[in-house]
């Protein structure tokens, strides 16, 4: 799963739109839906930002794993 999918999964979970995710982070509801069409990436400020609005961590939403090589 990718971090765009993520990111629309757990707003989904949370019952938001991206227009009300958007004023949790303050920026406009086309960020949001810019970075769920993966037409933009967002900053790290960013990305911290949109896990805590999602009560959740960064590393949960672009989901790190170890390389297993």
């Amino acid at each position: 799963m990718t971090f765009t999918s993520r990111l629309k999964e757990f707003r989904a979970r949370h019952d938001l739109t991206q227009e009300q995710l958007a004023n949790k982070v303050r920026v406009r509801r086309e960020t949001i839906g810019h970075i769920e069409n993966n037409r933009y990436n967002p900053s790290l400020i960013l990305a911290y930002k949109l896990a805590r609005a999602l009560n959740s961590t960064i590393e949960e939403l672009f989901l790190f794993e170890e390389d297993k090589t």
